[in-house]
């Protein structure tokens, strides 16, 4: 393991996952995985349940980590990989709360009615009653609908991430600034070609088969 996202979803993750790869550092572990991959769920969830868990086991063969679940449990992992730098990525607040109301929140909803159809990827009821536990009832204590406790929950993760690793192991990142700082904290040279630009609130609605915004 070599670098630990702790930011939370819906901060460019999908995109961090595919440069992290491009840069050399992965396979990279996203939530998605989950989806295309069920065989991984059970150590997730056990982790979730507050299990012990082996995190050498349970992330072998990953090279890099972002997104949920694996940003709830970064610390964790960080004590696992001490050598593994961090990597906190944020986005304006308002932006960030905006982004997961149409997004992953909208998904949740709809699936615990059976409204998800015609994605190219299936969240199976199982990987969602972990994302469930983990996230809106675990994370946001089941008030992600109060937009302002959302907010500082957010804002106070971050600030936990940051009081606790070193200045010259993290790096506090915002994908809107491209491969520079990213590459630096990394040591490996800038790609040709732009950052990979993944995932945004509309990609990822058809991906899971909500209908489009208005």
């Amino acid at each position: 393991m070599k670098v630990i996202g702790a930011g939370f979803g819906r901060t460019g993750t999908m995109s961090q996952k595919a440069a992290l790869e491009q840069l050399g550092f992965g396979p990279s572990f996203h939530m998605i995985d989950i989806a295309r991959r069920p065989e991984l769920l059970p150590g997730w969830q056990a982790a979730v349940d507050g299990e012990e868990v082996d995190w050498e086991a349970l992330l072998e063969g990953w090279e890099s980590t972002v997104d949920w679940p694996a940003c709830t449990f970064w610390a964790q992992i960080w004590e696992t990989f001490p050598d593994a730098r961090v990597l906190l990525s944020v986005r304006d607040p308002e932006a960030w709360y905006a982004s997961c109301a149409k997004s992953i929140h909208a998904s949740a909803q709809a699936a615990s009615k059976g409204e998800l159809q015609g994605g190219s990827v299936e969240v199976s009821p199982e990987a969602m009653q972990m994302i469930n536990g983990l996230i809106w009832d675990g994370t946001f204590m089941g008030r992600f609908d109060d937009k302002d406790f959302a907010i500082e929950t957010y804002l106070a993760h971050n600030e936990d991430v940051k009081s606790r690793v070193p200045a010259d192991r993290l790096l506090v990142y915002e994908v809107k600034e491209g491969w520079g700082p990213l590459c630096e904290f990394l040591d490996v040279a800038v790609p040709d070609g732009p950052m990979p630009h993944l995932n945004d609130a509309t990609s990822f609605r058809a991906m899971v088969g909500l209908p489009e915004l208005a």
